[in-house]
């Protein structure tokens, strides 16, 4: 099984989600569906797939380590809560968008058919 920052699925995340923060913070650039949804789109990849990654080095597992779906659902739940519930409370730079969890979900589940476990 391969190291997740060798999967191609993660590397093009990484790569799509760095380019849309450069192309807005340093070029002042907003495409709009990339603005609203790509970051959301790719979060749970892009964070599951360096978690997954750590665990595999400190597992005893090592790279046959990985995560379950009841896992996968807990981390989307997570992020779900701190970025859609908590963070809109506290911030006004944060909005609370029922499309960003769709997004989530969409991102475990690529997570889960590509990452996890490299192509089944």
């Amino acid at each position: 099984m391969m190291s997740v920052f060798k999967n191609p699925v993660f590397i093009i995340s990484c790569v799509l989600f760095w380019v849309n923060q450069l192309l807005e913070k340093i070029f002042n650039i907003f495409i709009p569906f990339a603005h609203a949804y790509l970051d959301d789109l790719l979060s749970i990849p892009v964070i599951l797939g360096i978690t997954l990654q750590i665990f595999r080095w400190i597992h005893s597992q090592k790279e046959h380590f990985e995560f379950s779906k009841t896992q996968l659902i807990v981390g989307v739940a997570y992020i779900t809560f701190l970025f859609e519930i908590l963070l809109p409370m506290w911030s006004p730079v944060y909005t609370a968008d029922i499309w960003d969890v769709l997004c989530y979900m969409i991102g475990a589940v690529i997570f889960y058919k590509y990452i996890n476990s490299g192509y089944k």
